[in-house]
């Protein structure tokens, strides 16, 4: 009787008790704590930002799938759950709701579903329902307010500038000190970096980002940022500011390492982030807008294939045509 020495079956190979639905789940958990610093900055009106945004991207889903005859457990999968807190994230607290919702339905049907669903989208879903709102509502988009300490109703509020725009156009500095910790104008996400980097450490832990990607990315403005800034001082602002301010750690963190659009190799990630980076400099400095990271990423990310042809490893044996 012979002994069987090689077993070969199909894959998976790899077996672990994470499935899609627990990650996206536990990156919702990983996103509270800039969603709750929302509401106490900018009052209970984010809150209701928050909630319309992620109901109308469940919905807008769920209808979707009904439409092409798919299950509605499917829509429940945490996926635009996330979508729907990062897009709110990305918004000004004085944005109409229904703005809102639009954008978040927008995401999610032409960001998401017509490429086929979770995992098939070549763009963040998120970032195309802002920037179809940008495009749409430029007024709206950039019409920033003061945070207010506590909660209170958030419908009486003073409007302001954010840090990047107060530079970018008055050469102000904000001091650091309200950068780390949030006590500035801007989107309702992207103001505290102390929150945002308490939800990338749970992230990193649970391996479901890779910090090499946000790190290229972070570091890569640092860098150029810090070369503009040594060229001419008195016109560039430094690259701490550079790091602190706008919506560079909310993107590094939770959109440039989404595991759908981004590289699968570690070699492509470092690429794609220096890239993005890259991108974020030239668009905040020479640009017309004084943000540049929600371009930056989507414009990264039409170059994922090619960088994955690049860096991917080639079977033993294999030789290029």
């Amino acid at each position: 009787m012979s002994e069987k020495l090689l077993v070969v079956s199909s894959s998976p190979h790899v077996f672990t008790r994470e499935d899609s639905k627990k990650i996206m789940w536990n990156t919702v958990l990983s996103l509270l704590p800039p969603t709750i610093g929302a509401v106490y900055f900018f009052g209970l009106r984010a809150l209701l930002v928050i909630l319309v945004s992620v109901i109308s991207a469940v919905i807008s889903e769920a209808i979707w799938l009904y439409v092409r005859k798919m299950p509605l457990s499917m829509s429940l999968d945490g996926s635009q759950v996330i979508t729907g807190i990062l897009l709110a994230l990305t918004l000004p607290p004085s944005i109409p709701l229904w703005m809102a919702a639009l954008g978040s339905v927008f995401g999610i049907i032409f960001g998401k579903q017509v490429f086929g669903g979770i995992g098939q989208n070549i763009f963040n879903p998120a970032l195309i329902g802002r920037a179809f709102l940008m495009a749409a509502f430029p007024v709206e988009l950039t019409t920033w307010v003061a945070p207010n300490p506590g909660l209170h109703s958030g419908f009486d509020t003073v409007t302001t500038a954010t840090p990047l725009a107060l530079m970018k156009f008055s050469h102000k500095m904000t001091s650091y000190k309200a950068l780390f910790w949030g006590n500035v104008g801007g989107s309702l996400g992207e103001t505290s970096v102390f929150l945002i980097l308490i939800g990338f450490v749970f992230l990193v832990i649970k391996k479901y980002i890779d910090w090499k990607e946000t790190f290229s990315y972070v570091a890569t403005v640092f860098v150029l940022g810090g070369i503009f800034w040594l060229i001419n001082p008195s016109k560039y602002p430094d690259p701490i500011f550079h790091v602190l301010s706008g919506g560079l750690m909310l993107g590094a963190v939770y959109m440039i390492t989404d595991m759908v659009t981004s590289p699968v190799t570690s070699k492509g990630r470092i690429i794609y982030g220096i890239g993005a980076g890259i991108l974020v400099i030239l668009i905040r400095l020479f640009g017309g807008f004084p943000e540049g990271v929600m371009y930056s990423i989507l414009l990264i990310n039409m170059t994922r294939p090619w960088i994955d042809r690049l860096t991917i490893r080639r079977r033993f044996g294999e030789v290029r045509k």
